[in-house]
Order: C-alpha cells, then sequence, then structure tokens
C-alpha cells in the first residue's frame, strides 16, 4: 500500500499578491539544491490518524509553530516516488526567522559509522506564486496551481 503524507501549504496577501511558505530540506543530500528543492511541510499518517491532524502535526514539527486556523482541502497528487499527498492551504503569516525544525539522525559521512543529527527543515522562506513555481519539487507543483485557483474562487 502507498504511503500518504499529509501537509499544510501556508499562505498570506502580500500587498495584493499571494506568497506561500515552502521549507527547504535539511541533510547532507539537499546542502547544495535549491532550484526544485523546496516542499510544503508535510510527513506520514500514523495509523488511525486523518489527514488533517496529520498535517497539523507535521507542520508543528517541522517549523515548530502550531497550526492554527481553518484548512481547506487543496487535493490530493502523488510525488516522482510513489508517496501520496494530502495538501491543505491554511492563511497565516510566520516570521521565518522563529522556525525550529525537529531532527532526524543519519549515518554520516556514509559508511563512517558515526550518526549525525540534521533539521528536517533547514530553513523557510516566503515566495510569491511565480518564484514558488521555481523552488518547488516537480511534482508538488500542482498544489500552487489548486491554491491559486482557489484563491480566485474558481
Amino acid at each position: 500500500m502507498p504511503i500518504t503524507s499529509a501537509g499544510i501549504l501556508l499562505y498570506r496577501l502580500h500587498e495584493g499578491e499571494p506568497q506561500v511558505l515552502l521549507g527547504h530540506p535539511g541533510g547532507p543530500f539537499w546542502r547544495r539544491r535549491d532550484a526544485g528543492a523546496w516542499m510544503l511541510p508535510k510527513g506520514e499518517l500514523q495509523p488511525d490518524e486523518d489527514a488533517q491532524s496529520a498535517a497539523r502535526r507535521e507542520f508543528e514539527e517541522e517549523l515548530g509553530i502550531p497550526a492554527v486556523g481553518a484548512l481547506v482541502a487543496l487535493g490530493r497528487l502523488r510525488q516522482r516516488g510513489g508517496k501520496w499527498i494530502e495538501a491543505f492551504a491554511l492563511e497565516g503569516d510566520l516570521d521565518p526567522a522563529i522556525m525550529r525544525s525537529n531532527l532526524f539522525e543519519i549515518e554520516w559521512p556514509p559508511h563512517s559509522g558515526q550518526r549525525a543529527s540534521f533539521p528536517e527543515i533547514d530553513r523557510v522562506a516566503w515566495f510569491t506564486l511565480a518564484q514558488a513555481r521555481h523552488k518547488i519539487l516537480p511534482s508538488q507543483a500542482p498544489l500552487l496551481d489548486w491554491l491559486e485557483t482557489m484563491l480566485a474562487g474558481v
């Protein structure tokens, strides 16, 4: 059975233009990647957990800030690796400087026998939709279109 994750695309209107908050994944694999590497905060659903609860939990774990407010379902998409994402939009604002992500541990450097900890998200930033289309993982790009449609009231 394919893995399902849930996440929140936080957005705000800045001078009348929508902006989205994207996170850059932490760890050595992503360190030098920028374009096409950013994503919405998301994570796997736990057994018997609904998608909205998982999205809120992951948002708080990865950003250190609770997701407060009404979530609007954006849709469900399949990433390149086969994982499904249930995505929600949330209007809000936060200062990227206060973001504090949880950590994960891996063997680093590879085959060294040493363990190192890295933040799941090493930084977040606000982007216009045009900027976000360049920054976001290609498999998550439809989320930006869905948000744009939602904001247009279509």
